[in-house]
């Protein structure tokens, strides 16, 4: 059961972390229209990345040690 929950958490943060780095690299680049979150604010959108990479990192770590 917890290796589940290591890699349920460690594919939410894939797919956090792409939705947001998706959104940062699409409003620099002038393209609000087809950004995921219209770029809202910038400053969630880098909080959510740090956020989702800090999670991956510990659900990686957490799952190497359960093998």
């Amino acid at each position: 059961m917890q290796k589940g929950l290591c890699i349920a958490a460690l594919t939410i943060a894939i797919i956090v972390f792409a939705l947001f780095l998706a959104d940062l690299v699409l409003g620099f680049s002038g393209m609000q229209q087809v950004a995921p979150f219209k770029f809202a604010n910038m400053y969630i959108d880098i909080v959510f990345v740090v956020c989702s990479l800090l999670l991956a990192v510990m659900s990686w770590f957490t799952l190497r040690e359960q093998v």
